[in-house]
């Protein structure tokens, strides 16, 4: 479920990267910090590690914990996401499989 989840969300940025970029931006003023847990052991050596995501819902950001995951074909890391500050508040820049 939360791979789903995740799926979604990272979709639904692709979705929009062709829309105004000011659209896409869902800014705050004091952005939430991730919590920090405990990595469960690997399941596999070809599972990667994909920390923790935020998703805007309701006019706010929730944490999406970290999880391990078979990478995608054609790709072998996790590129985590970050917050990005403007003027007009910050913004969660998502992770991505290179």
């Amino acid at each position: 479920m939360q791979k789903l989840f995740i799926a979604t969300v990272f979709a639904a940025g692709l979705t929009l990267g062709g829309l105004n970029a000011e659209a896409q931006h869902n800014y705050v003023k004091d952005h939430p910090v991730a919590h920090s847990v405990k990595r469960p052991p690997a399941p596999s050596k070809s599972h990667v590690w994909v920390g923790s995501e935020f998703s805007y819902n309701g006019g706010k950001y929730a944490e999406v914990p970290g999880h391990w995951e078979v990478p995608p074909h054609g790709h072998r890391a996790w590129v985590a996401g970050h917050w990005a500050k403007e003027s007009r508040g910050s913004y969660w820049v998502p992770g991505h499989w290179a």
